[in-house]
């Protein structure tokens, strides 16, 4: 008896969904705002991830610049998890 066995190969893109994080954290004095940004230019293989750092407001909006970083995907999401178990919340502003 001989067995036929159904040619059955699983099609996986890598790559093709790579979630980064994006959004804004609020520190828990209101008084910094971190903004993560996915670097457009980043090739699918090496994304990058902008960090730009804010001072804020007493309504926790940006009110000056402080600092922007570019780092690695799984350097921001390292960061992205510290800062919410250290109190960091996400907040929503629209950057324009």
């Amino acid at each position: 008896m001989i067995l036929k066995a159904a040619n059955v190969w699983s099609i996986f893109s890598y790559g093709s969904r790579i979630d980064t994080p994006s959004g804004c954290l609020l520190n828990a004095e209101g008084s910094r705002l971190i903004f993560f940004e996915r670097c457009k230019k980043s090739p699918k293989n090496n994304i990058k991830i902008f960090m730009h750092t804010f001072y804020t407001n007493h309504l926790g909006e940006p009110a000056g610049f402080k600092s922007s970083s570019k780092i690695r995907l799984e350097e921001a999401w390292e960061e992205w998890n510290d800062l919410q178990e250290h109190g960091w919340t996400e907040v929503s502003h629209n950057f324009g």
